[in-house]
């Protein structure tokens, strides 16, 4: 009896383990075979309307098969975005001016798991709507060509090597290293020629020569699918080389899959399928835009199109056996999610809530903002300020605002400190501090008194907090002060801040500590008159007042570097619709700019000696490694962005006048020395000729080691001047 009862007990345990989740009814929720075998049993159980409809990225539930609704539109481009409380890192044009791809893969760490908390939570809410998922539309790895661009800000700046560095590391932190289940899904967004104008991308046929396609568009997606197996590609509304980029089969089979060897799900730009008939002239109407869209090798769709599926299968326009090929591509993808397991087995399901904005991401998060900050000018060392100050004034439009730590596709969360809160928690109890916002961020002043005036002159110092916003710029329809869909035809500071601080230095013979917010250039060379010192600091994230707060006290020494080219004015630059990288950015630009990328200044000096070279002829194919000795020569401890360059001299076509082509963050105490190298392989000897090959020529390379890119202008401007070398490829 006692063993019938003790056989009993055991049974009962069993049972309880097994729960409604873990029985197997199907073929497809059999875990034990592969997701091939998973996916065609699946698929083989759906209707075509069924199958159409899981190609949305608003996924319905299909109750007779317990699959629960899904939907794939998540954000996440510097934190989990618009789904309530998350940490909020530096905007990502910030994040790119830290250099720092290790920072940037653990921030994808730190949103994964913020990503699957939520949706744990959201899971057992049964909520299953936009915003709930975890497969994410990030990052946003378009080249930032023309600084007129509103979406720029959510890039990774101008040089496609830095672009490829921080978007692989991105997509790593944020797909995790499980040997079976995928972490997240991110996608590298937007394939592939596009970048403004905003008013024109649903219309607009990107055209750039082969060459500057292959060399500046196309490596970092080339990078992504390569190096970081990103799961999911975005192709963009625009047309490229005649084609909607969703209906290009160039584009999506022949240079995506085939190519590069793609194996993840293509989605569509939200809504991009439409403008295949309504702007491009790709097709008539839906079906036909369904079909172009399936058989050019889209297997998701943003939007609600491809309920027009199985009627252009009706028409013979698509085969369902292509839209079978097409869904079961992507349906791979939920089950590497672990979409269709049983929860337990996820082991990301056992991440908490309590990780979401803990500790360890605020600390990240400052950090990042830190890194981020890039000192453009600091006359006769006027910073750091001493925090026993007598008096200081605070003046500027955004020295109290938060929209200026978000950015755009943005998280929110409860502790938002604005620069000015952050200050006046830095200073002595004894300093006198006053604020004023002075100006608004557009509107001309009404009040003909503006007492902020008097105020600031009669301080020991001013810091003003002035730039733009994303009222200024951004994506289509999101800029409410911008006539231009969120684009800046105009680069420089709005009219009337420019006035007010014409005004404060007419008043204030004070020292003025101008802090510029923006994702984007603020090209005004007058500032460097008004002001004694700048310091650039994008939109920096929640941490971002205390990080800047710290960096005008000195407990945090400035190191961000420009991620794009300041240009002088608009006036510099090609037409904006001109796709051509001719006299654009860094490395085709021949104009002398106001401030050269890379570039960025620090509290203590930096000198470069003793560059060595391995070999001083090589044959193709083989490598060079490149040294040189850095050493803090100031009185601060810092970080310095060591940055290397190439230059081909002798070439058959255009090429670069300088390329990125490596990066290394070190800390120098003050006198302290260190050696960095460099290993410059085949890859990075290579050019691009105007067919869009690339090929490595015979001829001599110079290879530059710096703190910036290596002009005249750079070292002018103080940064410390580069050492450099040649070798010979025969």
């Amino acid at each position: 009896m006692r063993k019938s009862y003790g056989l009993l007990i055991i049974l009962l345990i069993v049972c309880s383990l097994i729960s409604a989740e873990n029985i197997v009814k199907y073929p497809f929720q059999d875990t034990s075979k592969t997701i091939d075998e998973r996916v065609t049993d699946l698929v083989s159980r759906l209707t075509l309307e069924e199958k159409a409809a899981q190609m949305l990225n608003e996924a319905p539930a299909i109750k007779r098969l317990g699959i629960l609704p899904y939907n794939w539109w998540n954000e996440s481009l510097h934190g989990v975005a618009r789904t309530g409380r998350a940490t909020v890192f530096p905007e990502n044009i910030g994040l790119a001016a830290t250099f720092d791809p290790d920072l940037i893969y653990r921030i994808g760490e730190a949103i994964s798991d913020e990503a699957w908390a939520k949706y744990n939570i959201a899971q057992r809410l049964e909520n299953y709507g936009q915003y709930s998922g975890i497969t994410f539309y990030a990052p946003n790895i378009n080249i930032f060509r023309d600084p007129r661009w509103g979406r720029g800000q959510e890039t990774f700046g101008e040089d496609p090597y830095l672009t490829s560095k921080m978007g692989v590391a991105y997509v790593k932190g944020m797909q995790g290293n499980d040997p079976k289940y995928l972490k997240t899904a991110a996608c590298a967004k937007h394939y592939v020629v596009h970048s403004g104008p905003e008013a024109l991308r649903h219309s607009f046929d990107a055209e750039p020569p082969m060459k500057d396609f292959m060399e500046t568009y196309v490596p970092a997606f080339e990078a992504l699918v390569k190096d970081g197996k990103v799961e999911s590609v975005m192709c963009a509304y625009n047309s490229t080389f005649g084609k909607p980029c969703c209906g290009s089969s160039y584009l999506l089979n022949d240079l995506l899959r085939k190519q590069w060897g793609f194996k993840g799900y293509v989605t569509t730009d939200c809504m991009a399928i439409r403008d295949f008939y309504q702007s491009h002239g790709a097709a008539k109407d839906a079906a036909e835009a369904c079909a172009l869209a399936i058989k050019s090798g889209v297997n998701l769709n943003c939007g609600d199109e491809f309920n027009s599926l199985p009627e252009a299968v009706k028409r013979g326009l698509v085969t369902e056996k292509e839209v079978d090929a097409a869904l079961s591509q992507l349906l791979r993808t939920r089950f590497k999610l672990g979409l269709f397991d049983p929860i337990n087995q996820n082991p990301y399901s056992k991440i908490k809530e309590d990780v979401i904005g803990d500790q360890q991401h605020i600390d990240l998060a400052y950090e990042a903002a830190a890194k981020s900050l890039v000192l453009l000018q600091n006359n006769k060392s006027i910073l750091p300020l001493k925090k026993d100050l007598k008096s200081l004034f605070i003046v500027g439009p955004y020295a109290a605002s938060q929209d200026i730590l978000l950015g755009n596709y943005n998280g929110v969360n409860d502790r938002l400190t604005t620069i000015m809160q952050a200050i006046v928690g830095k200073v002595s109890a004894g300093t006198s501090v006053s604020y004023r916002m002075g100006v608004e961020p557009s509107a001309e002043n009404k009040n003909s008194m503006n007492y902020s005036l008097g105020e600031a002159a009669a301080a020991d110092a001013v810091v003003a907090v002035f730039g733009i916003s994303g009222i200024f710029e951004g994506e289509e329809g999101e800029s409410i002060a911008s006539t231009t869909r969120g684009d800046r035809l105009d680069l420089g500071l709005p009219q009337n801040q420019l006035d007010y601080l014409r005004e404060l230095k007419k008043k204030c013979k004070k020292p003025i500590i101008l802090v510029l917010t923006g994702g984007s250039p603020i090209c005004t060379p007058e500032l460097s008159e008004i002001a004694d010192a700048i310091l650039f600091v994008w939109y920096p994230g929640q941490e971002g007042g205390r990080a800047v707060a710290d960096a005008i006290f000195g407990d945090v020494n400035p190191s961000g570097r420009l991620s794009i080219t300041f240009p002088k004015s608009a006036s510099q630059l090609p037409a904006f619709e001109d796709y051509s990288m001719k006299g654009r950015t860094y490395r085709y630009m021949t104009e002398e700019p106001l401030y050269p990328f890379g570039f960025g200044l620090s509290y203590t000096s930096y000198v470069y000696s003793n560059m060595k070279i391995d070999k001083d002829k090589i044959k193709k194919g083989q490598s060079v490694k490149v040294s040189a000795t850095i050493t803090n020569t100031g009185k601060a401890s810092g970080e310095e962005v060591s940055q290397l360059y190439i230059t081909d001299l002798r070439t058959s076509v255009e090429t670069p006048i300088f390329a990125l082509k490596g990066m290394k963050r070190i800390k120098l105490n003050p006198g302290e020395s260190q050696e960095i190298s460099f290993e410059v392989t085949p890859q990075m000897m290579e050019l691009v000729t105007e067919t869009g090959e690339r090929v490595i020529e015979s001829g001599d390379f110079k290879v530059y080691i710096s703190g910036s890119s290596p002009s005249e202008l750079s070292q002018r401007l103080g940064a410390p001047s580069p050492v450099s070398e040649v070798f010979n490829v025969e």
